[in-house]
């Protein structure tokens, strides 16, 4: 019924005079009620069809709960569309320090390119890389050391066999952030068969490890020509063995499919991928929590390129999206982040600011207890009247950021606060500061119900973004199929649904 929630407003004053009709509104109005939305289940299980998913490495303490989550689930699902589509190049924009994309190259065997706008994260991605060498080499250490010892133990059945078969590959196999549960099939051998495959081990040990390779990431090995050992005959040997890996390693790098390359590029709407990637193929896009326009470009791109054939894009930060209506400007050839849809365009819909501010809140943990940051919201926004009437700004380019937590008291809060704003806080005296908070402290049950507002309607307005996303993809003729995909867990990552779309077979 239309009129369901007529009475929210006043319909003179405009002012909200019904909490709780608010509170229902704004629920029947967010993703998970308006039924927009594509089971997660139904996009793998059609994508997949007979095909089981694959199993094996999983994330550990090198990321944190939230990463970890959002890396394990959204993998699985790239992989599924990759393998659907028959591509094994992967581009993921926005890649940070290459969390995502390392996971794709190693657990799914895909050639993945992170690009990212940032030297810092790019170079956070090499220093991962960096790192993977670091383990890998104790790895090899240890792998030997375990072949070592096992073949002198003595062979007992197939049971044993098996149990060293896992503890040599658990040993071999890097985890590097990931942690692998070993697969290995083993079959039933005469003891004849097991006598040939110990004395072999040491000298295969170089092909395996070589074989291994293509679960980590590009540079992430080198391959050494030598190596320290008790025994010198098998130094030689080994030695050779070495040697030839590192010349098999280094004649295969350029043509395996499984590895990952971090960029630096900034990516907008025009950006040539081809420019970027050399061997630029079919490939989809993904982005994991692209923020701003960037996730609106990614869309842009992907209807643009015949040569991406899918993406999956979860965007973030809707409050650094510009806006094309936002302030009236008269500028036809600029590309905006919001709105997308010819349907909103027409319509010259604005969010403004305040809003997509609003839509970047996380009501689901707001739900399960972890509040707001009460204190923090009321300090900057007595901060906000202070340098509205002590030094009459009213809008700046720059920011305060996370003063709060690196502040001791009120007063300390504001000075660091107006020298990142490059205020002069020397007329303004500890006294004076803190009047401004004796006169609002009152208000501060005032300022949490408020922002408790603002989080109830964070669902509707985030729901306004993505559908914009969803109706441009609609708009295009060359997509088979677009939908949203409620991916993560929204308490443990907000930011929670996927764009996801498919182009047509001939395109």
């Amino acid at each position: 019924d239309d009129d369901t929630f007529s009475n929210v407003f006043c319909e003179n004053s405009k002012k909200l005079i019904n909490v709780h009709l608010f509170a229902l509104a704004a629920k029947y109005y967010s993703l998970s009620d308006l039924g927009v939305c594509t089971p997660l289940e139904d996009v793998l299980e059609a994508l997949r069809g007979d095909n089981q998913g694959t199993t094996g490495i999983k994330t550990d303490e090198f990321m944190n709960n939230k990463k970890s989550h959002e890396v394990q689930v959204m993998s699985e699902l790239v992989d599924s569309i990759a393998n659907y589509c028959g591509i094994k190049q992967v581009i993921d924009i926005g890649s940070g320090k290459g969390y995502l994309s390392s996971f794709l190259s190693m657990q799914y065997n895909l050639k993945v390119y992170g690009i990212d706008s940032s030297n810092t994260n790019t170079n956070g991605a090499h220093e991962r890389n960096r790192k993977l060498k670091k383990h890998w080499r104790a790895y090899q250490s240890r792998g030997r050391a375990n072949l070592k010892s096992q073949s002198e133990k003595p062979l007992n059945n197939d049971s044993s066999l098996q149990s060293q078969d896992q503890v040599t590959i658990q040993d071999l196999v890097p985890s590097c952030g990931f942690t692998e549960v070993a697969t290995s099939e083993t079959s039933k051998q005469t003891e004849v068969d097991l006598v040939t495959r110990t004395q072999s081990d040491e000298s295969k040990l170089s092909e395996e490890i070589l074989a291994i390779l293509n679960v980590l990431p590009a540079d992430a090995v080198e391959v050494s020509s030598s190596s320290q050992c008790s025994c010198g005959e098998l130094c030689e040997e080994e030695r050779a063995q070495r040697k030839m890996a590192s010349l098999k390693a280094k004649a295969s790098k350029s043509s395996e499919s499984n590895l990952y390359f971090p960029l630096t590029s900034c990516i907008t709407a025009e950006t040539e991928l081809s420019d970027i990637i050399t061997d630029l193929e079919d490939c989809m896009m993904v982005g994991l929590h692209t923020c701003g326009d960037l996730a609106a470009n990614t869309l842009r791109i992907f209807t643009a390129k015949p040569e991406i054939k899918a993406v999956c894009s979860v965007g973030c930060c809707y409050h650094l999206l510009s806006e094309q209506f936002e302030n009236q400007e008269d500028c036809p050839e600029e590309v905006w982040g919001f709105p997308m849809c010819q349907y909103l365009k027409d319509k010259g819909w604005c969010c403004g600011r305040n809003a997509r501010m609003s839509a970047c809140l996380a009501l689901e943990r707001v739900a399960v207890g972890q509040m707001l940051p009460t204190e923090s919201l009321f300090y900057r926004a007595v901060l906000q009247v202070i340098i509205e009437e002590i030094y009459g700004v009213t809008k700046s380019d720059r920011h305060v950021g996370k003063t709060f937590s690196k502040s001791s008291s009120f007063i300390d809060y504001v000075r660091k606060s107006l020298k990142k704003l490059e205020l002069d806080d020397s007329k303004l005296p500890d006294s004076c500061i803190m009047d401004y908070h004796e006169k609002y402290k009152h208000r501060m049950n005032e300022l949490e119900a408020f922002n408790m507002l603002k989080v109830v309607l964070a669902p509707c307005i985030e729901v306004l973004i993505l559908l914009d996303r969803l109706c441009y993809l609609k708009e295009q003729d060359n997509i088979a199929w677009s939908g949203l995909v409620k991916l993560f867990d929204p308490v443990k990552s907000p930011r929670c649904y996927a764009v996801i779309a498919l182009k047509k077979q001939s395109c």
